[in-house]
């Protein structure tokens, strides 16, 4: 008999939490320096004028190095705040701006912005797959973000290849991406990416 979905969400992101937080401080720089390097490869990062990043938890994939380069060129770098149930995001040209909040996660401060003016979105997981499904934190969060951000909004997801999975299981409520970025390769799926 098959496990119900939300277990085997949960043993799943046990796992890929565990092969992340195992990596070595080095072997992270690494990954993310690849990671970064294959971002900033993508047409439609340099192209776009806005851009919601993450702040990264102490093992997740490090964007930091982004920032200024985005910023730099003129576009407008987002991260998102939480708000109850709910991510707002707010403009911020500095990830040393940004203060501990929910559950020690650095969030913006300022006037939140109408998510219908992302271009591109740099989504943090627990995993992924290679078809765009997104296994997050269990809050949901982003699974109620991304349904926000405007059609032709290109949902990136980022992170590790420990945690590329051949299959994330999903419920109707969750929201996938469009491509995923590892240090390893890049999976495109979906009209928009």
């Amino acid at each position: 008999m098959d496990r119900p979905i939300a277990q085997r969400k949960a043993a799943l992101r046990r796992t890929t939490l565990r092969a992340r937080r195992r990596l070595t401080p080095a072997e992270r720089a690494r990954a993310a320096a690849n990671i970064v390097e294959r971002l900033r490869q993508l047409p439609v990062l340099r192209e776009a004028g806005s851009v919601l990043l993450y702040a990264a938890l102490r093992d997740e994939v490090e964007l930091a190095g982004l920032v200024g380069e985005i910023r730099d060129r003129g576009a407008r770098t987002l991260f998102p705040r939480v708000r109850g149930d709910e991510l707002e995001l707010v403009a911020s040209g500095d990830v040393r701006g940004l203060e501990p909040g929910y559950r020690g996660v650095r969030e913006p401060i300022g006037p939140k912005i109408d998510p219908a003016f992302v271009d591109v979105a740099l989504v943090p997981g627990a995993a992924f797959d290679p078809t765009g499904g997104r296994l997050g934190q269990g809050g949901g969060h982003y699974d109620r973000l991304l349904p926000r951000l405007a059609e032709q909004c290109v949902r990136i997801g980022v992170c590790f290849a420990c945690q590329l999975v051949p299959h994330v299981p999903r419920e109707p409520h969750d929201a996938g991406v469009d491509l995923v970025v590892t240090e390893a390769a890049r999976y495109r799926h979906g009209r928009r990416s």
